[in-house]
């Protein structure tokens, strides 16, 4: 048999779970509402400043990266 049974319950448990989830934000056209109410521009401000906040690590981290391969270079 191709799926074992542990196999066939996670398989099972991660269509449930898309299933639940697809029902949970598959709610209707709220969009006008929370416009309405400027919640919109919150969650955007939100994703910006975590766009932000991961551009800002990785830059941080490729200079310790740029730092740490010219310290071993000059070691040869």
């Amino acid at each position: 048999m191709f799926l074992s049974k542990i196999n066939k319950k996670v398989l099972l448990l991660i269509i449930g779970i898309i299933t639940f989830i697809g029902n949970i934000f598959g709610q209707g056209n709220n969009s006008d509402f929370a416009r309405s109410m400027g919640k919109m521009y919150v969650v955007v401000a939100v994703i910006i400043a975590i766009f932000v906040a991961i551009v800002g690590f990785l830059v941080y981290m490729e200079r310790k990266v740029r730092t740490l391969e010219q310290h071993i270079e000059n070691e040869k």
